[in-house]
């Protein structure tokens, strides 16, 4: 038995059905529009919140600035001086720093909502912070090339040895060359033996994860902060002790390299770990092996961090004192083996002339110092010309080793091309022609 369903009649389509004659395409449903905030001719938006920008400086910051410190310097005065029987330097700086950021905060506010007065608030203190950093490290510099003046202008001081300077000597006799000779060669032996193995060690940390990796990273991070006088010690109880070296330079370089070793690996660990995925995985898609993968594409792509990295390190190093009073012991004379005999650093050197209570050894103290800061300086500014450069920029020289290699390049294909072109002639056959046809 057929069951018929009940038709209407063609002029009925019922009360759901589209009105559109049969055949005809339907439209399509349309999403509901979005509509941005128009912006006014004189700025801001039609719906009445306006933008925002925090990187700006307007002439209201700088007068809301101005006048809070003018306001907290006065009200301080007359806290210190009038109402509280304060005192201290210190006290003033502390207070009148706490009622600026309050009336900073205030005058702010006359002008701005909410979220933007916790802006500029905040603004102030990270750039006062950063300004207070710059100053004592400012003073610093400045205070110890102002105590050295007087030693720094001679030229013996970088020259001579304290071999035959006394401490009544004036300061034309007697110098610091067996500190500098001495530190050179001792970051010299930390460096070669840290940076293959610092950047060596960061390379397996990433690229070969696993258990022992996590073990090593934990190692790591315990060495981090290491005494430098328990480095000392272990270099002293296994290379000088059990072995029988003696103190020297080379036990220096081994002490001091236990130091900056973790600062190294921690830094270029992590500067490793910000090299996008997408480049190992584009490497990896060309047939390229792990480690020409970390040759290639890892290493060049984090050398400015990882040049920074080998800074810190240095920076580490370069200014220990007490592994190097341990292992190299302590000279007035110049010593240019670091295999054998005692060697004096610039640190130890400083550290030793600014104990003694006459003044020509307090000057050349303070000039070894600075001396030290303007040596830190020198490696820093080669290390950055070096390693400074981003992915992919090649010097001058590298540019041209390229042109000429696209060079010959292009002549070798020119030979290529016409060795394979074929000659006019009836002798010639080409390849359709050798083809047989059934």
């Amino acid at each position: 038995m057929t069951v018929t369903a009940p038709q209407s009649p063609p002029g009925d389509q019922g009360p759901g059905a589209d009105p559109s004659p049969a055949g005809a395409p339907k439209a399509p449903p349309q999403a509901p529009a979005t509509h941005l905030p128009g912006r006014r001719p004189g700025g801001g938006s039609t719906r009445g919140d306006s933008r925002r920008n925090l990187s700006t400086l307007r002439a209201t910051d700088v007068y809301a600035m101005l006048g809070a410190g003018a306001a907290s310097l006065a009200l301080t005065w007359l806290i210190f001086d009038r109402l509280l029987p304060f005192n201290g330097a210190l006290g003033f700086v502390v207070i009148a720093y706490a009622l600026f950021i309050a009336l900073y905060a205030l005058l702010v506010s006359f002008d701005e909502d909410g979220p933007a007065v916790r802006d500029r608030v905040a603004a102030a203190i990270v750039q006062s912070l950063g300004l207070v950093m710059l100053t004592v490290l400012a003073f610093v510099v400045v205070y110890t090339l102002y105590e050295g003046r007087e030693a720094l202008p001679h030229l013996n001081f970088y020259t001579e040895s304290m071999a035959d300077a006394g401490p009544l000597e004036p300061l034309g006799v007697g110098g610091i060359a067996h500190a500098i000779v001495g530190t050179l060669w001792q970051i010299s032996i930390a460096l070669v033996i840290c940076i293959p193995t610092g950047l060596v060690c960061a390379v397996f940390l990433n690229e070969v994860p696993g258990a022992f990796s996590r073990f090593v990273r934990t190692i790591v991070e315990a060495m981090t902060a290491l005494p430098s006088i328990v480095a000392g010690l272990f270099i002293y109880a296994t290379f000088i002790l059990s072995l029988g070296f003696g103190q020297s330079g080379l036990a220096a370089g081994l002490a001091i390299s236990v130091m900056m070793l973790p600062i190294i690996i921690r830094a270029a660990d992590v500067v490793i770990r910000l090299v996008p995925g997408t480049l190992r995985e584009a490497s990896y898609a060309l047939g390229t092996s792990r480690w020409r993968t970390v040759w290639h594409v890892v290493l060049p792509t984090s050398r400015s961090g990882l040049t920074t990295a080998v800074i810190l390190g240095t920076a580490r190093g370069v200014g220990e004192t007490s592994p190097v009073l341990l292992t190299a012991g302590f000279t007035q004379e110049l010593n240019t083996n670091p295999l054998h005999d005692p060697m004096v650093s610039l640190p130890l050197a400083a550290f030793k002339l600014v104990e003694s209570p006459e003044p020509t050894y307090i000057a050349r103290g303070f000039g070894t110092a600075a001396v030290l800061l303007v040596l830190v300086l020198v490696l820093f500014v080669a290390a950055r010309v070096v390693g400074g450069r981003g992915p992919g920029k090649l010097t001058r020289r590298q540019e041209h080793r390229r042109v000429r290699a696209s060079r010959r390049d292009a002549q070798r294909f020119d030979v290529y091309a016409t060795a394979g072109r074929p000659s006019a002639g009836p002798a010639s056959t080409s390849p359709a022609s050798t083809r047989s046809t059934p």
